[in-house]
């Protein structure tokens, strides 16, 4: 997949460099810049673009930035509403694009959707799913569920009323789940940015089997992983750089044989290159993975496709961290 081609994108990916990614909290509500203690990328680590952009919300690893306004009640359970609208580019294992409404029905070639229904048949958490930009038009609607999954997602899936609501529910302390291709989506939208950890998708090089590295193993939604663990994938290289979160896992660079280098010639992130993280962001709460790429690693048990079952443990324990039924970003 392509980023929409862009000068100023050009010369920033020109410019990257292997420097360790800033870190701060922005400064909103009395909080201080230094609050949270997120961890930023290891000296000498990843490419970044050159400061941090500030999108002027309280976000970062400090607890301080969720907001509980009693908008969610435990007693009532969990559910999730996994949105897979694509405006641009649409990932096989997506399948073919859904009839209008909520719930519609789900073919066999509806991969990644079938097995987030299923991911919450196992683990007591309903879902609904849908396509339709107007299941999203009001936060009414949306807070009927802890958390959002963009599965896959592209370019320009909102409407204006649809942005509106998304930031409303996520300022009223809801949960934002942004899988693979939710990094290739709603780029002119800074807000979305910061959403998901002021990164975004640039480029990828091959899909190609590579080692994850669990970088913090204390977390929800590591909990329970190996320390390293195959995987196949696109790899995605961003601009800019994740900032103010914590990082979860990184694919080690020098597993992948065919390069990174990406096809509008990112160079790569170097001794660390991040691929889920986490964070507190505008009052709600925010995980994403760029993993993802291949229906095999919603479906397989773990035989055929290496690291199938590693990567369904850290998308669940990311939902239920997202919509609060485990802790989140510990």
């Amino acid at each position: 997949m392509k980023r929409p081609s862009s000068p100023l994108l050009s010369a920033i990916a020109a410019s990257v460099t292997t420097a360790a990614a800033m870190v701060s909290l922005t400064l909103v509500g009395g909080l201080p810049a230094s609050a949270g203690g997120a961890q930023a990328a290891p000296k000498g680590g990843g490419a970044q673009q050159l400061g941090d952009p500030d999108y002027g919300v309280c976000r970062g690893t400090d607890a301080r930035c969720h907001h509980d306004w009693g908008n969610f009640d435990p007693a009532k359970g969990y559910k999730i509403l996994v949105y897979s609208r694509t405006a641009g580019p649409r990932h096989a294992n997506l399948g073919p694009v859904l009839p209008a409404g909520l719930n519609p029905p789900l073919t066999d070639a509806n991969v990644a959707q079938k097995a987030l229904v299923k991911l919450g048949a196992d683990n007591g958490f309903a879902v609904d799913w849908t396509e339709d930009v107007a299941q999203l038009a009001t936060p009414q609607k949306l807070f009927a569920y802890n958390a959002i999954v963009f599965m896959s997602t592209s370019r320009d899936t909102l409407d204006d009323a649809a942005q509106t609501s998304l930031r409303q529910y996520i300022r009223g302390g809801g949960g934002f789940v942004g899988v693979h291709n939710a990094f290739g989506t709603e780029y002119n939208w800074p807000w979305y940015e910061g959403l998901l950890g002021g990164a975004n998708f640039y480029d990828h090089g091959p899909s190609q089997p590579g080692t994850v590295q669990t970088v913090d193993r204390k977390d929800t939604s590591t909990a329970g992983l190996p320390s390293r663990w195959a995987f196949t994938d696109e790899w995605y290289n961003l601009v800019p750089f994740p900032s103010s979160v914590r990082f979860l896992a990184a694919v080690d660079e020098k597993t992948l044989t065919k390069g990174v280098r990406g096809s509008q010639g990112h160079p790569g992130h170097g001794s660390f290159h991040p691929v889920a993280w986490c964070q507190y962001y505008d009052g709600g709460r925010s995980w994403v993975t760029t993993l993802g790429h291949d229906a095999k690693a919603f479906t397989d048990d773990g035989t055929g496709f290496a690291g199938a079952k590693e990567f369904r443990s850290l998308l669940l324990g990311g939902i239920e961290s997202a919509m609060g039924k485990k802790p989140f970003c510990r």
